[in-house]
């Protein structure tokens, strides 16, 4: 694949955000694709046999903002009762299109045809009740699976175009069949291929009310995934509208940045239309992030730099990852993980106590520092004083005046610079650069290969902006390494982190930037946290623990929100490892695929435990099962005990 054909195979315009031009569907009032704005949806977490909960629930949702409601239906009894639900809502008063999420059931996939706005799918198990025990699979043989899955799901299909009724076609990452797997991997091709063989059974039967999804708790495959369907539907003339999520996203602070890293990265590039953001929390919780996300791409909120992008082409491959190659200085670049960036230079008299928000602890009584897993490697204190020792991981960015006045003679100290300052500097030794990433000119560059860039911009389309700067300097072959800068207009915190996340996430996800550096007059630990978790969100920097939690259905067997916590609390030291929390079997081994232990309920008051995506204890009691899956830990060799 030549770069012209990968800059222009998914995306309108690689350095000018263009919405992807997709077909309208009606979702019973609402339509999504064509000019239509991003509708916000959810789901309900009640059982949907629970008709009056089902539908206080659904109200509060709606109330909320959510456009589209959601219900599980995994059983024909299910499917049926949503009926009542939907005739409940109906009589007061609210008429959002409802969905009828289904798992391994044909037969409530049919029921809820007639009844509901849309039917969601999930190809990886729509057909297929178990693994196969067949992995290599003959041409005869995986086209004789094919005709099987025609078979078993055309009927679904006649009664949707018949009925009016939408679809989604929703490929899961972790419930890929087994037939997909044996040709394409654990991958997004396979994500992409498992939607188009439903997609090419629907549009044999002429029908097209159809929405597709790509969804992943990795971000990275999630990305990737939504990049190649859209390109191979350009490629085939097809223009279906795209539901964004990242699955089993979290809760929290974890859950809101996972998500925006993995939407914002799709938004920026005009591809969706509609969003749900899928957090471990009550569902009316959901609508108020989905909609501040959405708000950074609001006319009122943009101001946006032309770029003149006629001798630029992308520089790397957008479906594959690969970290841009940068020269080594001190711990920036090459093979370092990001640095991150605190900022103290509008603090006077600046005391050890102002290093704690960035996770360094200074204790008076040992004269120690204690450093946190998520501690700022370089702060930035501008034209203040620091008359005290620092550890030596961390390295002090002054301006240039202050570093030639007092500092310049110093280990670990280091200016900050405009580039008419560089020819007065030893450029032998680190420094940093300021560069507007609106100025092309890097030519200066070539001269100085100790020179960081730290990269800005004031406009809002910074990660086009961003990207156009990196194509430029792969074009000269210039590898010196990058720290970028984001600090949104905002007030609020929860915006400023969904914000950032969205403005860089993709470019860390395309393997650009060596470092972050976030701004904003928000506290030290809300700013040191946001830039470590959009760092961990896109797998660049792994600082914690990761937590792979479903957002709670009308399948969950146990609270999810309150057994997350009980498994936080007693693991969050474990940096770097996985850990999946699945209320029921459908979100099981498959969907938690990239992690390292699973607790998933498979009855009620019944756990299983999993080591990967293997079952190792079965029918744990629930209230057994937090201290047996630190056990199962502890037995593997990946337990180590608080600090």
């Amino acid at each position: 694949m030549d770069q012209k054909t990968i800059s222009t195979t998914y995306c309108e315009n690689y350095f000018k955000r263009n919405r992807f031009n997709t077909r309208e569907v009606h979702i019973g009032s609402v339509i999504i694709g064509g000019n239509h704005s991003i509708a916000v949806q959810s789901m309900t977490t009640v059982d949907t046999m629970d008709t009056q909960g089902s539908i206080e629930e659904s109200i509060r949702m709606i109330e909320a903002g959510c456009e589209i409601v959601r219900l599980t239906a995994p059983s024909k009894k299910d499917a049926e009762n949503l009926r009542n639900i939907q005739d409940g809502l109906i009589k007061l008063g609210y008429h959002t299109p409802l969905v009828a999420d289904i798992h391994f059931t044909p037969n409530a996939a049919e029921v809820a045809a007639g009844i509901v706005a849309k039917v969601r799918v999930n190809p990886g198990n729509y057909a297929d009740k178990k693994k196969f025990e067949e992995h290599d699979y003959t041409d005869d043989s995986y086209s004789a699976e094919l005709e099987r899955i025609e078979k078993k799901f055309t009927p679904l299909v006649l009664l949707c175009k018949e009925n009016e009724v939408a679809m989604r076609i929703g490929t899961n990452h972790g419930s890929l069949s087994d037939r997909i797997l044996s040709r394409f991997g654990d991958t997004p091709e396979g994500m992409v291929e498992s939607a188009m063989e439903f997609l090419r059974i629907c549009i044999k039967n002429d029908y097209h009310s159809i929405a597709l999804s790509m969804k992943a708790s990795n971000t990275l495959v999630m990305v990737e995934a939504y990049r190649l369907l859209v390109a191979t539907m350009k490629e085939n003339g097809m223009n279906y509208p795209l539901h964004l999520g990242v699955t089993e996203a979290g809760e929290g602070e974890d859950g809101r940045i996972k998500s925006a890293v993995g939407i914002g990265a799709l938004l920026e590039d005009g591809i969706g239309d509609t969003i749900r953001v899928s957090l471990t929390e009550k569902p009316e919780a959901e609508m108020p992030v989905a909609e501040k996300l959405l708000a950074k791409f609001e006319t009122s909120n943009l101001n946006e730099f032309e770029i003149d992008d006629s001798e630029i082409e992308l520089p790397y491959d957008p479906f594959h990852y690969a970290r841009r190659e940068t020269t080594e200085v001190l711990n920036i670049g090459d093979h370092h993980v990001p640095v991150v960036f605190a900022d103290l230079s509008s603090v006077e008299n600046i005391k050890p106590s102002h290093f704690f928000g960035f996770g360094l602890n200074y204790s008076v009584n040992l004269d120690k520092w204690n450093l946190s897993d998520a501690a700022a490697d370089y702060v930035f204190i501008g034209e203040q004083k620091i008359d005290f020792e620092l550890p030596g991981t961390i390295g002090v960015v002054c301006s240039y005046e202050n570093w030639k006045a007092n500092y310049q003679d110093k280990k670990g100290y280091f200016p900050l610079v405009t580039k008419e300052k560089v020819a007065d500097l030893d450029t032998s030794k680190l420094f940093f650069v300021k560069h507007s990433a609106e100025n092309l000119d890097v030519t200066y560059l070539k001269k100085n290969p100790s020179a960081v860039i730290i990269l800005e911009s004031n406009f809002t389309n910074k990660t086009q902006l961003y990207r156009a700067f990196s194509a430029v300097l792969a074009n000269h072959s210039i590898k010196n390494s990058v720290i970028l800068t984001d600090s949104p207009n905002t007030k609020d915190g929860e915006t400023f982190q969904l914000w950032s996340s969205s403005n860089l996430g993709s470019l860390f996800i395309d393997g650009f930037g060596d470092g972050i550096w976030l701004k904003g007059s928000f506290p030290a630990q809300l700013i040191n946290s946001t830039s470590f978790g959009i760092l961990q969100a896109t797998r660049r920097r792994i600082s914690k623990t990761e937590y792979i939690s479903c957002p709670s259905c009308g399948r969950t067997l146990f609270d999810l929100q309150e057994t997350t916590a009980k498994i936080r609390e007693k693991t969050s030291h474990l940096k770097g490892l996985k850990i999946g929390i699945m209320g029921c079997i459908v979100n099981g081994p498959g969907e938690m695929a990239d992690a390292d232990y699973g607790y998933v309920g498979t009855g009620v008051g019944k756990i299983h435990l999993y080591k990967e995506q293997n079952v190792v204890r079965k029918n744990v009691p629930e209230a057994q099962a937090v201290d047996a899956l630190i056990d199962l830990i502890r037995e593997n060799g990946d337990w180590v005990d608080k600090r």
